[in-house]
């Protein structure tokens, strides 16, 4: 070890390493503690992160905040550590609004809001500012955290007040928030239609817009983040009979939608998105309706060919299915419950 230069030990050694032992690494001089805070170590560390063994779910409850393994084999969790908010919050008061490369953006209920956090460093940044940016209103605005192609991490926030719409974007590298017009139909901005959380792939940023009430008018909006460029693409052609849902998901970056529908029964589809449109890849029987106050949001298809799920509530459920599983087990990175989230540990900083 003493014989490899330093830049093979940082870069091909270290950056290997988990999160929380580079935190530790960077204590041994100080030319370490420089070189693995460099955005080139950053980037190299993140990439080499995201794999699904380095995957954690964290849950809040009225009590605790927790961060458990994911044991694929069993669709199960593995043992839990208590993780404690770096920041001021009320009887954890906390809602994920989005994720992306171990960042979480979240809303403090009790003030509306902003913040960048990440749970493996516990280092947070407020995007609030005096000027009224950085404040979500539940059930009115959609947020998305995304990384441009100048590795920037970035916020989309889509607010609507008093039937006006108002787009503006956050830069962790100049950290302020700027505006820009978003020209869409008139009937979005009603508070009748309701705005997913946003699913990053492939350097687009997509959210879900649908009406609350069954039949309703059903689109997906499209944001490109590096030409900062919206447009919007059909659902894809399910029967519009009952319940309809669409939760997006992000396989080996390319765009699926899980659809359901039903009423008495739930069928779900698996759609994936080939340029505009939408190519049917499976289907799974019938299933008995889920309860409303136990809806699920699909997280992971796993090996064993059922379909892992979570409740918004935490709680896990599988979904047996009768057919051919995939060849391998498929992270996604949709999930975000407002109580809980599918992440990667990395050392990702919410701030330059």
């Amino acid at each position: 070890m003493a014989d490899l230069p330093i830049h093979t030990i940082v870069f091909e050694i270290l950056t290997r390493l988990p999160a929380k032992d580079v935190g530790r690494s960077k204590s041994v001089c100080k030319q370490w503690y420089a070189l693995l805070s460099t955005q080139d170590f950053v980037r190299i560390h993140c990439s080499r992160s995201l794999v699904s063994s380095n995957q954690r779910v964290l849950l809040i409850d009225d009590l605790t905040c927790s961060v458990r393994p994911i044991i694929s084999k069993s669709n199960d969790y593995g043992p839990s550590s208590i993780v404690t908010f770096p920041f001021h919050h009320q009887n954890n008061d906390v809602s994920i609004l989005s994720h992306l490369n171990g960042l979480l953006c979240v809303c403090l209920n009790h003030t509306y809001e902003l913040l960048l956090w990440n749970p493996t460093t516990t280092a947070f940044k407020h995007l609030s500012t005096p000027d009224s940016h950085g404040f979500y209103i539940n059930n009115l605005d959609a947020v998305g955290l995304y990384v441009d192609a100048d590795d920037d991490y970035k916020v989309l926030h889509i607010k609507r007040r008093s039937g006006v719409l108002g787009v503006y974007v956050y830069s962790r590298e100049v950290d302020s928030w700027r505006n820009f017009p978003f020209i869409t139909r008139q009937e979005y901005l009603s508070p009748h239609f309701n705005w997913s959380a946003r699913t990053f792939c492939g350097g687009t940023l997509y959210f879900t817009v649908c009406e609350c009430w069954l039949g309703g008018t059903k689109r997906v909006i499209c944001f490109d983040v590096n030409l900062e460029q919206f447009k919007e693409i059909s659902f894809p052609p399910v029967p519009s009979i009952g319940m309809v849902q669409g939760v997006l998901v992000n396989v080996k970056n390319v765009l699926h939608m899980f659809a359901s529908t039903g009423m008495f029964e739930m069928t779900i589809d698996l759609w994936k998105l080939q340029g505009d449109y939408w190519i049917k890849v499976l289907s799974c029987p019938p299933i008995p309706p889920i309860s409303l106050s136990l809806w699920c949001d699909i997280t992971h298809y796993v090996t064993n060919g059922n379909w892992f799920v979570m409740t918004k509530l935490g709680k896990l459920f599988t979904i047996e299915m009768d057919m051919k599983p995939f060849e391998c087990f498929y992270p996604v990175s949709w999930f975000r419950g407002f109580k809980g989230a599918v992440f990667v540990q990395t050392i990702v900083s919410p701030s330059i």
